[in-house]
């Protein structure tokens, strides 16, 4: 029996959003699957076509996984909203979140961690085989993540919190540490704790980043 995302994208199909029904069955896919679950011919068979319509609407396989990749990208960016305090979100929105950084930039890391534990497939398809970025990019063609991340750095600064001539670079060692404690997670050591544990040691190395971000001896 189809599965209830799959039964939608064919209703799409049938309304004449094929592209929109040819992603809906791609993520459908890739949620337990991975990346790789999300060949041409099987997305098409999904929706009810043939493969050569696929090609209506992306160049290649590459073109397909990318589109969504973003998708789920932006559901990481949810995921990292959700995680703020409504205060936390009121003081981002309104630019009066002064004395909220910290708690944004622990949002934007558990956030991440957090999507990673619940949907692993996704997770692999997001980020897994993501676009290197060259040294000077444009910050609204950032990922949706990444934009977050830079946006709670920035706010850091502006609220006095973190020096300027710290700024600079910060989002690597942010990122690698929540990327690699997912990694970790996922398929490492970490892996055969419970996820009360994992939760627990997320917690404790998002802090700790934090911290050594924003030490004064740093």
């Amino acid at each position: 029996m189809p599965s209830r995302s799959a039964a939608s994208s064919t209703r799409a199909y049938h309304h004449g959003d094929l592209r929109n029904a040819l992603l809906d069955a791609g993520l459908d896919l890739t949620r337990a699957g991975g990346p790789d679950a999300a060949t041409v011919r099987e997305v098409a068979r999904r929706v009810g076509v043939v493969p050569t319509a696929v090609y209506r609407h992306f160049a290649d396989r590459d073109a397909l996984v990318e589109a969504l990749a973003l998708r789920v990208q932006q559901q990481v960016a949810e995921r990292m909203r959700d995680n703020a305090s409504p205060d936390d979100r009121a003081g981002a929105s309104t630019g009066a979140g002064r004395g909220h950084g910290r708690a944004r930039l622990r949002a934007v890391g558990l956030g991440y961690i957090g999507f990673a534990l619940a949907e692993p497939g996704w997770f692999d398809l997001a980020f897994g085989g993501a676009t290197a970025l060259p040294d000077a990019v444009d910050p609204a063609a950032l990922p949706a993540p990444l934009a977050m991340l830079v946006a709670a750095l920035d706010e850091l600064v502006a609220d006095g919190e973190l020096p300027a001539a710290r700024r600079p670079g910060a989002e690597w060692p942010c990122w690698s540490t929540v990327h690699g404690f997912a990694l970790l997670a996922l398929r490492g050591p970490l892996r055969a704790l419970s996820r009360d544990a994992q939760w627990a040691q997320a917690q404790r190395a998002v802090e700790t980043i934090i911290d050594g971000l924003l030490s004064p001896r740093a």
